[in-house]
């Protein structure tokens, strides 16, 4: 008679109380990097639609303030944006529970593994929906484009992180968790793309006029927490008539994040660092998308712009260890 005994797989025994407690801890954090990134989108689509469930969402005030957007955008892109803000004028308590339903759902599906990737197809083609009748392109196209006030416009975020986080290794040896799909080269070219973009609106006229930044900060602090408006109303004395340095500033520091994708990976770690730091400092500055205003339909773009450096985080590769069993016979 023998038995055999291999390290390693001995079977498990269920985890009670603290130990489980603890044993769920471990699973969520052990989570592969890409499964938490996604999660965090998921967090920030149902915030999305319960900010879309707010009382001020289903009245006129709604459909009016998507129809700013229209303003300064060429007549084929302001034609639609007005046309829908007033369709949605006409029947704004069933249209916004739809649209609140469905940024809810988009949310709960990325969480839910089965319908994952349904989910974030469906966001893509949301986003690019709400980016031209919801934000009017962010106002790229009407000269107010500017990283303070949210551009190139938060909801095109969320379609460029839903491509980014696909479910899908079409190469697995890439360096950062957001080229695993589209791949390093094209991934790369996203992230220079978007920060470049930053820079480059930062130097236009919305955002280099003397006192433009200070307006925007201004517009922030209004309906803030005491303490958020504290900050936003300083920032803003303080840059007042300062906005061309403090626009050159901001472009260079964008401008140095946006090339360090292409730089070894402890410049990256150091761009990815100083990203998120902007993308902090921008949300500030946004008064952190008017949460506490009950006019709010998202978390502005900060947020959003962190989640995206973080999967540009360079992996650290370390060697795998594979350890040979170990067996034991009795006779």
């Amino acid at each position: 008679m023998s038995e055999s005994l291999a390290v390693g797989h001995v079977p498990a025994r269920p985890a009670t109380g603290r130990a489980a407690a603890d044993d769920d801890a471990v699973g969520i954090a052990a989570l592969d990097p890409r499964r938490q990134l996604q999660l965090a989108l998921g967090v920030i689509w149902v915030l999305d639609g319960i900010l879309q469930y707010q009382p001020s969402m289903f009245t006129k005030s709604f459909p009016g303030m998507l129809a700013e957007n229209a303003h300064g955008n060429p007549g084929v892109v302001a034609g639609p944006i007005t046309w829908s803000a007033s369709l949605i004028d006409h029947h704004v308590v069933v249209l916004n529970a739809i649209f609140a339903t469905i940024q809810l759902a988009l949310g709960l599906g990325i969480a839910w593994r089965p319908t994952l990737r349904l989910a974030l197809a469906a966001s893509v083609a949301w986003s690019l929906a709400v980016w031209w009748l919801g934000e009017g392109f962010g106002g790229i196209l009407a000269g107010t484009a500017s990283p303070v006030n949210g551009a190139p416009g938060p909801v095109i975020l969320y379609a460029v992180l839903a491509v980014l986080l696909w479910p899908a290794d079409r190469d697995p040896a890439a360096p950062s968790v957001a080229g695993r799909f589209v791949g390093r080269r094209p991934a790369q070219a996203a992230w220079l793309v978007l920060w470049g973009s930053l820079a480059a609106f930062a130097l236009l006229p919305a955002s280099r006029a003397p006192g433009a930044i200070s307006d925007m900060l201004t517009d922030g602090a209004a309906g803030a927490p005491a303490w958020l408006a504290w900050i936003d109303t300083h920032a803003a004395s303080a840059l007042n008539h300062h906005g061309l340095a403090a626009s050159i500033v901001l472009a260079i520091l964008l401008a140095l994040v946006a090339v360090a994708v292409y730089l070894p990976a402890p410049v990256l770690r150091a761009a990815v660092v100083l990203a998120v730091v902007l993308a902090a400092a921008l949300w500030l500055a946004q008064g952190m998308g008017e949460l506490f205003t009950g006019m709010a339909t998202d978390p502005e773009s900060g947020p959003l712009l962190a989640l995206l450096a973080l999967a540009f985080w360079p992996a650290v590769t370390r060697p795998a260890v594979t350890r040979p069993a170990v067996s034991m016979k009795e006779a």
